[in-house]
């Protein structure tokens, strides 16, 4: 249980809040021309999802968690669990639905991020990788003609997501994807 001060404030830093823990997004020391001076920060939730605006006082001092990341290969979903295997000691952890970001782009076999609360030991998230390369499990066909600089049409691809991608993209094809934005990148060639 490290306290920090608002004057060690970082971008990716994880504090604890009312029994919650945030990331700072961004902080911005202000000194107004009257009265004390404060520090005014965006705060992700970790486990909630809540995005919330705080101000704190200069000088205040707030609890720091220390996380740490470990990567773990998707293995198989149950239901609502997902499970994971450590790559190393091939322990397998499960985990609910909801506590996996963009469960659509996770599929077997993928490496993906668990996110650790040293102290507690207890798993925060599970988070994929920010570029997958995926199937197009199932797309109109392409037309002969149909190029980049033309449009776009839906495509459900390994997972369940369902993205947009260029016309000349087939169904069974390869291809990269942001999974933060849902993008399509590029055809991933053979």
């Amino acid at each position: 249980m490290a306290k920090v001060n608002t004057s060690d404030f970082r971008n990716g830093m994880n504090i604890r809040l009312d029994g919650e823990i945030y990331t700072i997004v961004e902080f911005q020391h202000v000194k107004p021309g009257k009265g004390g001076a404060f520090v005014r920060t965006k705060l992700k939730g970790v486990e909630n999802e809540k995005n919330i605006d705080k101000t704190f006082r200069s000088g205040e001092s707030v609890e720091s968690v220390r996380v740490e990341r470990h990567p773990y290969q998707f293995l198989y979903a149950d239901g609502d669990m997902f499970y994971f295997m450590h790559q190393e000691t091939y322990e397998q952890i499960p985990l609910e639905r909801s506590r996996v970001e963009r469960p659509e782009f996770v599929v077997d076999g993928l490496i993906c991020t668990l996110v650790v609360d040293v102290e507690s030991e207890k798993i925060l998230f599970a988070q994929p990788p920010d570029h997958v390369e995926t199937e197009v499990v199932e797309t109109d066909p392409g037309v002969k003609g149909d190029t980049a600089q033309g449009g776009s049409k839906p495509a459900t691809v390994g997972g369940g997501a369902v993205i947009q991608v260029p016309l000349f993209i087939n169904q069974g094809e390869k291809i990269r994807v942001d999974t933060r934005t849902g993008d399509y990148m590029e055809r991933v060639k053979s």
